[in-house]
């Protein structure tokens, strides 16, 4: 290691001597005093991985420490991340592509023991579990026994690459959702590690391949969402270029009132940080207001950084940090390591220090938060709770335009929950049901699906256990939640189960149907799994627009469930109660959500519970012993994961049979050959799109289709539609999910008027009309033609989780550039390190302005090789015309135009481990 600036310095703690690089000592040099906490992560991640300018030189280390907070982002560093961690939907992939590239590796003359990760690398399967059966004691153990089922292919793998690879490490299922274990027992916030024969200490900063990584932000921890192949690229000891980021402060003041929780907070920061545009940059918290916000409410504001759309949003070490790390079971040499580091790099946080300098300063009091959901789609759209009911009316026309009603009409009057319509309003249909042997009705606004699910809160005491109370409460005056409602509990970790029964008020939960029905994302992934077939029945028989409430941070289209067209995000203790209203046509904090059996009604302000009685239960029933309980053999597993039979060997053996583990096709044929960048010519439109085109719209997770490409695939193969599992289970094999890609059943393509549906047409050589088709089948045709593809989309483009097979399955349809308004952070990175090109419109053109139908050829000039930043499109008309304009080539490093150079970063990460090999 280089140390120009002389930083090296000693820090005795628990009787070890640790070697560290002092920022103070490098503030004698620089003025760094008011720089931003996540900026001095950054700055001791340089000083620490200094080699001479190969990686890190000193002019990257000055250009942190004279950071100017208001400057246009510019000058490139490498990041370096202590450890990746890891989900199964994204960890397969990744293993997958580990372990071909010990095969390819072997053919380009190295070794396969070249491909190990080079890093702590952490992998909590939570992704897999679906929601099959609910409502019952046993569902959890019924939905295991599926999920093994499902997946024992993709568990052999996993366990496999356990045993062949070193510094990695699986999480088995039942154990709880990657994030909140993350928070609970992965995370080190300083780190100590042997390099060279000494012991280092350092930040704890993290990769990961879900974009909710970012949760660990709330504990002091450096880390985001990547894609999986920028994490095996950090896995592989390659560093990561970024750009010196903005940081902007958000300054918190003043108290939660009574009655509002850190899910109101969330969505109020996530609407408050979308509005003023915080893309691309870090977010910092500060202020007096942190003093009153618990370690579990940070988590949640940090979880949510990508619904924001920051990099990350990140609060600092202090002493309500290291309060959780006392509380979490971590060993009490951790915690004097943390703090004394924290102090000595002057990273400690105290109440009155002075404030960082920022590139921009927003605030919110505390006190100012109200009630609220977010949906009907975007998680960024906050609604009053007092708004929701005029919030769904006013959404509800845009879904029903070309409905043709069938079976019954009339004015609804839900028995027990949301009063008659006012007059005003059309009749809605009534579609008659019968479920757990009740007769019912149910309706456009009908609640179908009530989840408390995902990590945002599921890792967060108070509204878990305010869930509870709130179900103990409504359950003393013998409310229910109502029979067409899919309940479910999904507690993100098994430390939620064990306080939830030690407070008595799990049974509360389960008396209105809130049973525990896995330890996994569940709902919020799109794993809710079927609905009851006599509620499916009755939502088709009038395309009825039918809701979800949960208590997760994602609500895009299609994702929850195909068949519910509305999805609103919310606090546990809301999705509780919109299970007893059984509607979210309806105001709560106005009508009624039940009646007693007296017929008494009941409303929301009777059963909430307050801030006290919330308090109370989590001092009488919280501490380290679950935690140290739960954790104990973490990566042991249950009887399920020992029983799993796993191949041995360095390399793996692939079965041409699989429907799961594919190898995939990337490095088919690549030598040691770097090749350049050239213009692209030719090419026909895919698809063209409109804003906030997500990643679930390009790679979905959800359910696989019958009669989509993917499900003809596996039918052909012997697989039946009951065993098709989801998309996301099915992303070691890249058949399928090149199948799947962009054949979202919400997707709109443009080109065709703007129908649902994963479809474009098909521009043939010869003249003839154009075809409408599957896009996966017109991909086919065009590869066959040797004709490359393009996209065009608006703005917000790959929104949403962190979806390697978003670009991937891009890139295997032949799809070479990609242009778009403006591009999410993660999936403009995905495109560049899978070797397809992110252009960006420039002068305010749009594909509306251009006049853009899809029928042009395309060509794309002036790449000079990756050497320009502006390129020129044409798009040729069928009667000779063209339209020219410009665009930004979206390689933003030095470094992302050598990884496209090579076909994509892991070609590059490749030849450089086969040519040392070779030296």
């Amino acid at each position: 290691m280089a140390d120009s600036f002389a930083t090296r310095a000693q820090l005795s703690v628990n009787g070890k001597s640790y070697t560290y690089f002092s920022l103070p000592k490098l503030g004698q040099q620089f003025d760094i005093s008011k720089l931003p906490f996540s900026m001095k992560i950054l700055l001791e991640n340089l000083l620490r991985h200094e080699d001479g300018g190969i990686t890190v030189g000193k002019d990257h280390i000055e250009a942190v420490a004279k950071w100017d907070a208001k400057a246009e982002p510019e000058t490139e560093i490498a990041f370096m991340p202590a450890r990746v961690v890891l989900q199964d939907f994204t960890g397969v992939p990744c293993v997958v592509d580990l372990a071909a590239m010990r095969d390819a590796v072997s053919k380009l003359g190295g070794s396969p023991k070249q491909i190990n990760p080079l890093i702590p690398s952490e992998l909590v399967i939570d992704h897999s579990v679906q929601v099959d059966v609910f409502g019952r004691a046993d569902a959890l153990d019924l939905n295991g026994k599926i999920e093994f089922e499902r997946n024992m292919e993709r568990y052999s793998f996993l366990r496999w690459g356990q045993k062949a690879f070193e510094n990695f490490k699986v999480v088995p299922p039942n154990t709880g959702i990657v994030h909140q274990v993350n928070l609970e027992n992965l995370a080190r916030v300083v780190f100590e590690r042997e390099v060279d024969g000494e012991l280092l200490a350092f930040p704890d900063t993290v990769f990961g391949t879900d974009s909710h990584t970012t949760m660990i932000n709330g504990i002091g921890v450096l880390g985001w969402g990547v894609g999986g192949i920028e994490a095996e690229a950090a896995m592989l000891g390659q560093p990561s270029s970024m750009l010196i980021p903005q940081v902007v402060g958000f300054k918190l003041t003043g108290r939660l009132p009574e009655g509002t929780t850190a899910t109101d907070l969330v969505l109020t920061v996530t609407q408050t940080l979308r509005k003023h545009g915080v893309v691309g940059k870090f977010v910092e918290f500060f202020g007096e207001g942190l003093q009153t916000l618990p370690l579990a409410d940070r988590a949640t504001i940090a979880n949510m950084a990508p619904e924001y759309g920051a990099t990350c949003g990140i609060f600092p070490i202090d002493a309500e940090a290291v309060n959780y790390l006392r509380l979490s079971g971590r060993s009490e040499e951790q915690i004097a390591l943390v703090e004394a580091y924290a102090k000595a790099q002057g990273m400690w946080h105290e109440a009155g220090q002075p404030e960082a300098t920022y590139s921009a300063t927003l605030e919110l009091n505390l006190a100012d938060v109200r009630p609220s959901l977010a949906g009907p789609k975007r998680p960024q759209d906050r609604v009053l709770l007092e708004d929701v009911k005029g919030n769904f009316e006013s959404n509800l026309g845009g879904l029903t335009t070309n409905r043709k009603p069938r079976g019954d009409v009339d004015r609804f009057n839900q028995e027990g929950g949301a009063q008659e319509q006012a007059d005003t309003l059309a009749a809605k249909p009534v579609s008659k049901i019968r479920v757990q042997e009740q007769d019912c009705q149910i309706t456009d606004g009908s609640l179908v699906i009530a989840a408390i699910t995902s990590c945002t809160n599921t890792s967060n005491p108070a509204v878990m256990l305010g869930a509870g109370l709130l179900a103990r409460n409504a359950a003393k005056l013998g409310l229910k939640a109502k029979p067409w409602v899919k309940t479910s509990l999904g507690p993100g970790s098994l430390v939620v189960t064990d306080y939830l029964k030690k407070a008595g008020v799990l049974d509360d939960l389960e008396k209105l149907g809130f049973f525990v029905v896995g330890y996994g994302c569940t709902t919020c992934i799109g794993n809710s799994g079927p609905l009851p077939e006599e509620v499916s029945r009755g939502i088709a028989e009038n395309d009825l627009v039918v809701a979800s409430v949960l208590s997760g941070n994602r609500n895009f289209e299609g994702r929850v469930h195909s068949e519910v067209k509305m999805n609103y995000l919310a606090s546990p203790p809301l999705v509780v109660a919109y299970a007893l209203a059984g509607t979210v046509d309806i105001d709560l904090t106005n009508e009624p959500l039940g009646h007693t059996d007296e017929g008494k009604p009941v409303y929301l302000r009777d059963i909430w519970p307050s801030n006290k009685e919330i308090g109370d239960m989590i001092a009488a029933t919280i501490g380290p012993e679950m935690f140290a309980k739960n954790y104990a053999d973490v990566f042991k597993g249950d009887t399920r994961w020992a029983q799993i039979d796993s191949p041995e060997g360095e390399s793996f053996e692939w079965s041409g049979e699989s429907t799961y583990i594919k190898n995939p096709p990337y490095f088919d044929g690549m030598t040691m050959a770097v090749g350049d960048i050239r213009d692209v010519t030719g090419a026909r439109v895919m698809g063209l799109f409109g804003d906030s085109i997500t990643t679930d719209h390009i790679s979905p997770a959800g359910n696989i289709k019958k009669d989509s490409p993917a499900g003809r695939f596996l039918q052909e193969r012997g697989v039946q539609p009951a065993d098709f599992n989801s998309y996301g289970s099915r992303r070691g094999n890249d058949d399928v999910m090149v199948r799947g890609t962009f054949a979202n059943i919400r997707i709109k393509n443009l080109m065709l008027g703007g129908e649902e549906g994963g479809n474009t047409l098909y521009y043939g050589q010869d003249g003839a009309e154009p075809q409408k088709m599957a896009i996966y089948d017109a991909a086919v045709k065009y590869k066959a033609d040797g004709v490359p593809l393009v996209v065009f989309a608006g703005k917000e483009y790959g929104t949403g989780s962190s979806r390697d097979w978003a670009a991937k399955g891009t890139n295997l349809l032949g799809v070479k550039a990609v242009v778009a308004e403006s591009f999410e952070r993660i999936h403009r990175s995905n495109l560049v390190g899978m070797g397809v090109l992110p252009l960006q419109f420039q002068n305010g053109d749009s594909v509306a302005s251009l006049g853009l139908d899809g029928s042009e050829a395309i060509d794309i000039v002036g790449l000079e090789d990756g050497a320009s930043k502006i390129a020129t499109v044409i798009a040729r008309k069928a009667d000779g015309s063209d339209k020219r304009f410009e665009v930004r080539v979206l390689l933003l490093t030095p470094k992302e135009v050598e990884y496209f150079r090579h076909g994509g970063i892991l070609h590059y990460v490749l030849r450089q481990l086969a040519s040392k090999q070779a030296a």
